[in-house]
């Protein structure tokens, strides 16, 4: 008797020896794609920050501008129109060739006249037009420098290569080391990167266009989304008679989530645009393509909220006399409440990272202008980073990294919201 005990004992042993290596192997497998997915990750935004960090500052070039009334007004009508199309870049090319009196060539005072931007004639244009009495004055005044001129002194652009290879010469380049030998030359933050709309012009673009237009079809996204979706998951799960009808539902459902997200903006091209003949590249165009695509992730989140529900609160309430509705409305929604606002917000989240169907209703197109409503022409931070990705430029570059950078801070913030609102509200049964 005494064998077979210890021959069983040795067979069980073995097998929990067996079984324990295989559940630390699983625990090590399953360690090991963690750290990989977390490598990945790491490396992923530590290019993208070093790619893009060099776009939230701005090089900036002092001149002594000689605001000239032969310039500005030349027959002193104080006329604003007369004062806003007058030639303000010839200010700037005056105060470049004063600062270096040697350029003399036509060549090299173009060289010259591309430090700085072609923007920087707005910017003295909005100066003499908030105060008149510049006029015939001079002024040492900031000027933001090309996108050539600032990806050099970034050191995106290396000084020590071919001179054919570099966008910027060598003439150039003493320019600028003179300029920053006398303390004109200096970076700061760039705020117009956040408060102008996109330009053809690498320094004076900025993602505030985008934001807005993100932001416009967000809301139309949201007000067609969320009371369709929940309002049709409530009708599933708790209101409807289970027959072949809501299990075609169901289905149908179940598949528009899989479904890839150009086939809304097809549909969105076939029917809003080229049958009701809406809006092209407007954010109520988009707004409603991305509501198509929101909808069923909404209804499934809100039916899994609805099933975590314990059905003692339904009969509780049925026994006191409340209406089905009045079971649904009072007891049972607002108790999923959390579960459906985390689902939507996922949901929103998802709808703010797509770009191919906005492609396939024109918001791909160059957008200068800020829109003021949801009729207006529009892009979107994905579309406005694919557009910076396809420009030759290399501070187009910089910029599509620092707006990625700003798209992926607003998708973190919108699904820690969601995280922060189930941990806060969400109930244990």
């Amino acid at each position: 008797m005494t064998a077979p005990n210890t021959s069983t004992s040795a067979l069980i042993t073995a097998s929990l020896r067996s079984r324990h290596a295989a559940e630390k192997r699983f625990r090590a497998y399953g360690i090991i794609a963690i750290a990989t997915a977390l490598v990945f990750l790491v490396v992923l935004l530590s290019s993208i920050l070093a790619k893009g960090y060099g776009a939230f500052f701005q090089t900036q070039i002092s001149l002594s501008i000689v605001f000239s009334q032969d310039v500005i007004d030349p027959k002193k009508t104080g006329d604003g129109q007369v004062i806003a199309r007058a030639n303000y870049q010839k200010l700037v090319r005056n105060a470049l060739q004063a600062r270096f009196p040697h350029v003399k060539k036509r060549r090299e005072i173009k060289k010259l006249s591309a430090l700085v931007s072609r923007g920087a004639r707005r910017q003295l244009q909005a100066m003499v037009a908030n105060d008149p009495s510049l006029i015939g004055a001079t002024r040492r005044v900031w000027l933001t420098a090309s996108g050539d001129a600032d990806m050099f002194n970034k050191g995106a652009i290396a000084r020590d290569i071919p001179e054919k290879t570099r966008r910027i010469n060598d003439r150039q380049i003493a320019w600028l080391d003179a300029l920053e030998e006398s303390g004109a030359l200096r970076k700061r933050f760039n705020v117009t990167f956040f408060t102008t709309g996109d330009s053809r012009e690498p320094e004076q673009a900025g993602i505030w266009g985008a934001i807005v237009g993100s932001a416009l079809t967000l809301v139309v996204t949201l007000i067609l989304s969320f009371p369709l979706g929940v309002t049709a998951a409530v009708y599933l799960e708790e209101l409807s008679v289970k027959n072949r009808w809501t299990d075609f539902l169901e289905v149908n459902i179940n598949n528009m989530a899989a479904v890839p997200s150009i086939i809304y903006g097809l549909l969105g091209l076939a029917v809003f645009l080229n049958v009701m003949h809406l809006p092209r590249s407007a954010p109520l165009v988009g707004g409603i393509v991305l509501a198509l695509m929101t909808f069923p992730t909404i209804i499934i989140a809100t039916r899994a909220a609805l099933k975590a529900v314990p059905p003692s609160i339904r009969e509780a309430a049925r026994g006191l006399g409340a209406s089905p509705v009045q079971v649904v409305l009072h007891h049972v929604l607002p108790l999923a409440m959390p579960g459906i606002l985390t689902g939507t917000i996922i949901g929103m989240s998802r709808a703010l990272g797509e770009s191919a169907p906005l492609l396939m209703i024109g918001m791909v197109a160059f957008i200068v202008d800020i829109p003021q409503g949801p009729f207006d022409p529009a892009t979107v931070l994905p579309v406005q980073i694919y557009l910076w990705a396809d420009s030759p430029e290399r501070a187009f570059v910089e910029k599509t990294a620092a707006a990625t950078l700003v798209l992926l801070a607003f998708l973190v913030i919108m699904n820690a919201t969601a995280v922060i609102l189930r941990r806060k509200f969400e109930k244990r049964w």
